[in-house]
């Protein structure tokens, strides 16, 4: 790691201008932390636990000139101590740096950066001072000496980021506080265009989203966390009707000659994503898709209870309003190859096949071919053409549902509304290890569906060709794996039988082989992944990127959906460069959470607790028995109190660098 000349983190304070002492032991977190571009070091680095000089020739107030611009061309405005503190300190700064005179001298400049610290309303007023007071606390003598000898008057390479913990905690990188805020502003339309601006699926995601923000976010350590998805969903239905968010052509900016042309192979929300970015920035996008239907998994996996099909067919149809088609019932490796569709004249193509094929359970007796064995995504297909009328599936008898994710909250649930008397589901592990949405369990359960830990199957019984029931063991846990989650192992002598009608292999998804041949000339992992770079979605195949599932292995819609946008970039890259940029935005994103920098704690607002809104949703002894949706949207009054909540956890983060860096984008 690059060597600490000075500076101070969590309150530690380093001090090697002498020469005398490393202080990496200290951090073992930043080991690596050397250049920001290729040839371009790290000379110094600012946040919201304070700054780290790398490099002696390092402008101190120069660096912290620079956090305060950032901070005041952020600030909301809606609290003096930061709307005026980081205007007047941060003038007062730029003229000392200067060799003006300045509004404030050093010690009122401390003085109202403790104001700031102590009194702003939000993050980034309390954060934005720390290192700046830690600077004049420990080392005003070289602010002083810069001051005194000029040498503050170089403008420094370098960049400022804002960010917030729920915003690095999203694949997307949404701008969480800000879509929040104007909600809070009575502005659902621009909050809904905050989401437009990563992905087109907001409804979609407002459902079944997986929440990674709501696990970052702060307010867990005040009472609970603020209801993203919620608002989410809020803002995404508030546009129906008469004031929705029209989407056509006129949103291009120009278009390209018609021989721009790409083709997205897969029409889930990878693809969707990733056509949706391309088309506007002006190409001609076909998706090809294997099915009748747009959609990919959040169609045929996805009960309609958790997401209608009209909501979905409603965000897929933006791709038809932007000029982009979809060309259905079309499969790689039957109806065309990578080869065909270079020769049918796309510049580039991006692979999004997704993962939809089911993985056994590898247990004794297993027979996929058995009545009454179905996989995890074989099932649900059977419950989307059940409630779309094109054929009727009825269970009936004991079912057992065999996984932790949410694809096996998805069975056990359908199962009780397509007929079972009842239903179980095996989980190897405990609670508290499910993969599966905490929420989903709990409908799941509240449904009666009946849960079985520490429980897992050992061999399936067949009579006369059906599943009639499988032999179970007892699990229990011992020590600690590479994921920090407790190993389980059988235990002897706890074999009991289980009967059933339907047994359903919900633990894992594949992609479909044979979709990608050798001839491709895409590199497949031992996994049986398509092997792409993790920077750009680049494969080893000249013009064509993968991203999603079929990249990743089976992951979140949000996963999925970052992933189109990160290849609509690439290829937008590689069509009009012939190479893919440097992006320094996600270049700090990768050094914030590398080395681990963002801070973990809460900072201390003048809130009071307040508990989350939750969904209206439909009684469980009701729902159980039908696919309506099952939750509502919130009210205008219940989005504003539970925006309203959000802590605005804004954080600075500087980095000084020795060379200029290279633009990019976000």
């Amino acid at each position: 790691m690059a060597t600490i000349v000075y500076g101070i983190w969590d309150g530690a304070v380093i001090d090697h201008r002498n020469g005398d002492g490393d202080a990496s032991s200290l951090f073992p977190s930043l080991a690596g932390f050397g250049e920001f571009n290729p040839g371009n070091p790290i000379r110094a680095f600012f946040g919201d636990r304070g700054f780290l000089i790398f490099d002696r020739t390092v402008s101190l107030l120069d660096a912290l000139r620079r956090q305060l611009a950032k901070a005041e061309e952020q600030s909301c405005g809606k609290c003096t101590p930061c709307r005026m503190g980081t205007a007047l300190i941060g003038e007062s700064l730029a003229a000392l740096a200067a060799g003006e005179s300045a509004p404030l001298d050093l010690d009122t400049v401390a003085m109202l950066g403790r104001q700031m610290a102590e009194t702003s309303l939000c993050g980034l007023g309390r954060t934005t001072p720390i290192a700046l007071l830690a600077a004049l606390t420990h080392f005003r003598d070289v602010i002083e000496a810069e001051i005194a000898s000029g040498a503050a008057r170089t403008v420094q390479h370098g960049m400022d980021y804002m960010t917030a913990p729920c915003i690095e905690a999203c694949p997307s990188k949404i701008n969480v506080p800000r879509y929040i805020d104007y909600i809070r502003d009575g502005k659902p339309e621009h909050s809904l265009g905050v989401i437009l601006q990563k992905y087109p699926m907001a409804a979609t995601c407002g459902r079944v989203c997986v929440r990674f923000c709501e696990m970052a976010c702060r307010r867990n350590l005040v009472d609970e966390a603020v209801g993203i998805k919620i608002l989410k969903r809020y803002v995404a239905d508030h546009q129906k009707g008469p004031n929705a968010l029209r989407f056509s052509r006129d949103l291009i900016a120009s278009s390209h000659p018609p021989e721009m042309r790409v083709a997205v192979v897969g029409g889930g929300p990878a693809g969707i994503s990733c056509a949706y970015h391309l088309l506007l920035h002006g190409y001609h996008v076909d998706i090809l898709e294997a099915m009748a239907e747009p959609g990919g998994m959040a169609a045929i996996g996805i009960p309609s209870y958790r997401l209608p099909k009209d909501v979905l067919r409603s965000e897929t149809d933006i791709i038809l309003a932007l000029g982009g088609r979809f060309l259905f019932n079309q499969a790689m490796g039957r109806d065309f190859t990578i080869d065909t569709l270079f020769e049918r004249g796309y510049r580039s193509v991006f692979l999004s096949l997704g993962c939809q094929q089911g993985t056994p359970m590898g247990v004794a007796d297993e027979d996929s071919s058995a009545l009454g064995y179905e996989t995890g995504i074989g099932f649900l297909l059977k419950v989307h053409d059940h409630i779309a009328g094109t054929r009727l599936t009825r269970l009936c008898g004991d079912v057992v549902v065999v996984g932790g994710g949410n694809v096996a909250m998805d069975c056990v649930r359908s199962a009780l509304r397509m007929g079972a008397e009842r239903v179980h589901l095996l989980y190897r592990r405990t609670r508290e290890d499910m993969p599966a949405d905490h929420e989903e369990i709990e409908a799941a359960e509240a449904e009666g569906v009946i849960v079985h830990f520490l429980t897992n199957p050992a061999k399936i019984i067949h009579e006369n060709g059906r599943v009639v029931g499988l032999d179970v063991v007892s699990m229990r846990q011992t020590e600690i794996d590479a994921k920090g989650r407790r190993n389980v192992e059988p235990v002897p002598g706890s074999e009991r039988r289980m009967e059933c009608s339907v047994l359903i292999s919900a633990i894992g998804q594949q992609v479909r082989k044979g979709v990608v041949g050798p001839t491709d000339g895409v590199t497949m992992t031992r996994w049986g992944c398509i092997e792409a770079a993790p920077t750009d979605l680049a494969t080893s195949r000249p013009g064509v990127f993968a991203g999603g599932d079929c990249v990743s292995g089976p992951s979140t819609l949000i996963h999925a959906m970052a992933a189109g946008l990160k290849a609509a970039r690439s290829i937008d890259d590689y069509i009009q460069r012939g190479y893919t940029r440097f992006f320094p935005r996600s270049r700090m994103r990768q050094i914030l959470n590398e080395h681990k920098l963002l801070a973990a704690d809460c900072v201390e607002l003048p809130v009071r607790l307040e508990y989350r809104v939750h969904h209206p949703e439909l009684d469980p002894e009701v729902r159980r028995t039908m696919f309506e949706e099952v939750e509502t949207t919130i009210s205008d009054a219940d989005a504003y109190r539970e925006a309203r909540r959000c802590m605005r956890c804004y954080r600075i983060y500087s980095v000084i660098t020795e060379q200029p860096i290279p633009e990019g984008a976000a």
